[in-house]
């Protein structure tokens, strides 16, 4: 029991220090496994978020573009296609499904989005996952009742919507109050929780945003985009020499996820940034553990002579200053924790809010375990200085009298 008793005496003596070293380690060790789940988990949440279609097909111009605005309702739309575009493309041999898609107008900062009710009726979203409608709503009628609303759970709970309430579209993808359509729309019902970008959007029938008031009566049968499902891969790259390649009016995006994730690979340095912070964070709280045990050697001196005469081996005094640095990093570690769980839950929640993607924040990922023990060897590693100071200490010397 002596060396332990040892340690635990020297943190208590040295509480303050202890407690400030602790919480440098803890906010390098929480920002490490942050930054490292915020990399992992939201590039394959947003890779493999393609709401149940391969492709998109839009105005010619930005591919990552066409899926930012009509998969996650994030981008303006590059331009509108002629219906006529919709009707070819959805006659096409290699076409499953095609559903298309308005945007333009918004309800009071979340996003207007006009469809065909078959987008709720047919499409899975994720493999063997329909859309579904919350108790006491349905999903708004054909063509012939264009004033009724579907929302996404998100937005809903948002915007405080329920079955029966009415409202007032926003001309624009931004919110000005100054914008407000005439046209009164009803919600027939709300959407069951996706965990996708449908959540944060507010559905109505097509043909009544493209014929909203205010709107170009000459674009009446426009539409932004259409939302494609391929029978086969292979019709992809058919579909891609035809229009991006043999073409010049429109665009195809495809696949969804190789185009998102071009883009992480674009702000790849960002993260690399987030990373390099915290390694030093890391490398300052390790070396906060050496310095303060370092500090406090010379006030040790005379106490840790008092041991080796008391019988207490070179080693044992090495071995306690190295597992007290180490307890303080274990104790780092601990309360490293507490600080990942509160900087990744604000982080999932901004996500959510402005993309409707969600992170998972109880996934166990290795990271969540190899981060801590790491930077428990960091701090062990950090007291072996002031170890090998404690191990030299000459025990005559520091025991002759003062005077």
């Amino acid at each position: 029991m002596t060396l332990p008793l040892i340690i635990y005496r020297s943190l208590r003596q040295h509480a303050l220090s202890t407690v400030i070293t602790a919480g440098s380690i803890a906010l390098a060790c929480g920002l490490l496994m942050c930054v490292w789940m915020v990399k992992t988990q939201s590039q394959t949440a947003f890779t493999q978020t393609t709401t149940g279609f391969d492709a998109v097909l839009g105005a010619r111009g930005s591919k990552l573009q066409l899926v930012l605005n009509a998969i996650f309702h994030l981008e303006a739309s590059p331009g509108n296609l002629a219906w006529a575009d919709y009707e070819m493309v959805k006659r096409h041999p290699a076409v499953k499904a095609a559903i298309p898609l308005a945007v333009g107008d918004n309800l009071r900062g979340y996003r207007l989005a006009g469809t065909l009710p078959e987008l709720f009726e047919k499409v899975e979203y994720a493999p063997g996952k329909k859309f579904a409608v919350q108790a006491g709503g349905r999903i708004f009628a054909k063509e012939g009742e264009a004033k009724e609303a579907l929302a996404g759970s998100f937005a809903g709970q948002r915007l405080g919507l329920k079955v029966g309430d009415t409202f007032h579209p926003f001309h624009g993808l931004a919110f000005d109050a100054k914008n407000e359509h005439a046209d009164t729309y009803t919600v027939v019902g709300l959407l069951a929780p996706t965990n996708t970008p449908v959540d944060r959007v507010v559905w109505i029938p097509l043909r009544g945003l493209q014929t909203m008031s205010g709107h170009d009566a000459k674009a009446a049968t426009d539409v932004s985009a259409v939302l494609i499902q391929l029978r086969t891969p292979s019709a992809g790259f058919m579909l891609d020499l035809m229009y991006n390649k043999q073409g010049n009016r429109l665009t195809l995006a495809y696949p969804v996820g190789a185009i998102i994730a071009e883009l992480f690979s674009k702000i790849s340095w960002f993260d690399q940034v987030l990373a390099l912070v915290a390694y030093l964070v890391a490398l300052v709280a390790a070396g906060s553990v050496l310095a303060s045990i370092y500090n406090s050697m010379s006030a040790r001196r005379r106490d840790l002579a008092i041991l080796r005469a008391l019988g207490a081996r070179r080693r044992t005094i090495f071995g306690a200053v190295v597992a007290e640095a180490t307890c303080i990093g274990a104790l780092g570690a601990v309360a490293g924790y507490a600080v990942y769980f509160g900087l990744l839950s604000g982080v999932a929640s901004v996500i959510r809010t402005q993309t409707g993607v969600v992170l998972d924040v109880t996934a166990r990922l290795p990271v969540l375990w190899i981060c801590p023990l790491a930077m428990i060897a960091l701090c062990a590693l950090g007291g072996v200085v002031p170890a090998l100071k404690a191990y030299r200490t000459p025990v005559a010397e520091t025991l002759a009298p003062l005077s």
